[in-house]
């Protein structure tokens, strides 16, 4: 085992807690079963004594296994190995086989293969990467903000004393993460127990449910928790208690939380702000920039929020760039905005956004599957010149075999089979697929392009003289 870990931090992989097939080298195989099928006779199984030389022990085939996140149902995840064969073929990428069928996730009806999806977050943006990667969509990190501690540890600090000495009627747990830092904070002070003896009299009411098993994790009782995880509904609820006179512990995070005090005191309450964390712009706006652009030009299908700071920042970003009207109306139509939660949603429509994808569990897993589900329920049959094919994202698949297009390919070709069998002019779809920059001429190329990679199909869009293309069924 030690020397399977080796090789891994070696070939820069880590590996799997659960390996399905282990990690196999040749002249030295790990005591797993090699894959059988396709893949099998790809790489035959080595022998123990197989001799090599020193350049072939330094190259490796690592299987690794994905294991399921709680609750995932694709295809994709069931029995899904990737290959990573770059250290035996430098010059071969990575792919994804379903050892169940042999199929690639460009064939698998569930796949997200020739999708691009934008991440906004900054914190645990890899989980959804990973999930969103396993299913064969493209991700496009950027970004919008950066979590930081809101004021000094000694804030906190005289904050947290201060709930020892006069214990709070009620607190109000904002975030899961906050109240984990907040008594992790404590524990390191020395102050852990005295912290919890003075909350275990309080009231706690949690904003969501990651808040409500934080405080559940540390041994306090959950007095009532807001259904809609909306910061304003949580409040409702500890007014109607009736708090004139009474000390509330209200643990920060920097973005509602101005508004909630304000009523909470507006009502009565003596209010301890205990800060923990806040969200801002980040340090460096280039990787959210390209992102940006990447909406505003619809090269990318999807975009994800799961704070209401990314969406405002993502906005604030735009502006500076000129583009905040073509994000607004990208977000709104072409592009799926996708939000985490009500929250999300709510600062969606603020900004604008007129329609976006809330999952009913306010999770990354069902977030990421009604992504998945909002995506796929385009992907249909469709004829073109009389010939079946299917669009999904930017690929293209006639007669089996699947054809990559690039993002204004794909668009052109989305335009003219939402229109057919109308004529759409150079100069509206110069408007529609490039936001009208360039000449008309470049319109001409891109069809040229097109036509090229549709094959047979390439016969149903035609050259209408002087007014423009269209798409024949």
């Amino acid at each position: 085992m030690r020397r399977l870990r080796l090789r891994c931090k070696e070939i820069g992989v880590q590996r799997p807690t659960q390996p399905k097939f282990g990690l196999a080298f040749f002249g030295a195989i790990a005591p797993a079963d090699w894959p059988t099928g396709a893949l099998a006779k790809r790489y035959p199984r080595p022998t123990p004594r197989q001799k090599t030389n020193s350049a072939t022990r330094n190259e490796a085939l690592t299987w690794l296994s994905y294991t399921r996140n709680e609750g995932e149902t694709s295809a994709t995840d069931n029995g899904c190995v990737t290959a990573l064969s770059a250290a035996v073929n430098p010059t071969e990428k990575p792919s994804v086989v379903d050892t169940s069928t042999g199929r690639r996730p460009e064939t698998d009806p569930t796949s997200l293969a020739g999708y691009a999806v934008g991440i906004t977050a900054d914190r645990r943006w890899e989980e959804q990467a990973e999930l969103l990667s396993r299913r064969g969509a493209t991700v496009l990190h950027g970004p919008t903000i950066r979590t930081l501690p809101l004021g000094s540890a000694e804030d906190l600090r005289r904050a947290t004393e201060q709930v020892i000495l006069e214990p709070p009627d009620i607190v109000v747990a904002n975030t899961g993460i906050g109240m984990r830092a907040w008594l992790s904070a404590a524990e390191s002070w020395g102050l852990g127990e005295a912290l919890h003896g003075a909350l275990d009299s309080s009231k706690i009411f949690a904003r969501g449910p990651k808040a409500s098993a934080a405080a559940h994790q540390a041994g306090l009782e959950v007095t009532a928790r807001a259904a809609s995880e909306l910061m304003s509904e949580l409040i409702e609820l500890i007014v109607a208690t009736g708090i004139s006179g009474r000390r509330v512990a209200f643990q920060c995070h920097g973005d509602d939380s101005p508004l909630a005090i304000t009523a909470l005191k507006a009502a009565g309450a003596n209010v301890i702000e205990i800060p923990i964390y806040r969200w801002i712009l980040p340090e460096s706006s280039t990787a959210a920039e390209v992102l940006i652009q990447a909406i505003a030009n619809h090269n990318v299908h999807a975009v994800t929020f799961t704070s209401a700071p990314a969406v405002r920042n993502l906005f604030l970003i735009a502006t500076e760039m000129g583009l905040e009207q073509q994000v607004r109306t990208a977000l709104s139509s072409a592009v799926l905005a996708v939000m985490v939660g009500p929250v999300c949603a709510a600062a969606a429509k603020e900004v604008g956004i007129s329609a976006c994808i809330v999952p009913d569990k306010y999770r990354l897993g069902p977030m990421i599957r009604a992504l998945s589900d909002a995506l796929l329920s385009d992907k249909r049959p469709l004829t073109l010149g009389s010939v079946p094919l299917i669009q999904q994202g930017t690929t293209v698949t006639i007669d089996g075999k699947v054809s990559n297009l690039s993002a204004r390919e794909a668009s052109l070709l989305s335009v003219l089979l939402a229109r057919r069998p109308q004529v759409i002019s150079k100069r509206e779809l110069l408007s529609l697929v490039w936001n009208g920059e360039g000449e008309e001429h470049v319109v001409e190329v891109t069809i040229a392009r097109l036509r090229a990679k549709l094959g047979r199909a390439s016969t149903g869009i035609v050259s209408v003289p002087r007014r423009g293309y269209r798409a024949c069924p």
